[in-house]
């Protein structure tokens, strides 16, 4: 007589419920699995990719309010620089004429102080 092989899953194939020895059905669900959490878009993966979408346009918004700040100074520089160098060092447009108007008090002072 020849020896039944017996499984040693049996006892706990017995114990599953029916829709589970189907095997359709554990492939569906295995199938779900591999969808939901081994996929290389994953529900937690998506999750990540809104949160760090949503705090780089937060970063954007910020880094734009601070561009057009810096584009302001920059053209009260730009102002600034034109007005020291006609005050400090007498230059001019090409279509404009520099008078230097000197107080004689103040060259008499210089004088004595030398």
């Amino acid at each position: 007589m020849a020896k039944k092989r017996l499984n040693p899953f049996q006892p706990l194939l017995d114990k599953l419920p029916a829709p589970l020895k189907n095997k359709y059905v554990v492939t569906l669900i295995i199938f779900v699995f591999i969808l939901l959490f081994v996929n290389k878009v994953s529900p937690w993966t998506l999750y990540k990719l809104n949160s760090t979408e949503s705090e780089l346009k937060e970063e954007k918004a910020y880094f734009e309010g601070k561009r057009s700040e810096v584009e302001r100074d920059q053209k009260d520089n730009e102002r600034n620089v034109e007005k020291f160098a006609r005050e400090h060092y007498y230059m001019k447009k090409s279509d404009e004429d520099v008078f230097i108007i000197v107080n004689e008090e103040s060259e008499d002072e210089n004088k004595e102080n030398q």
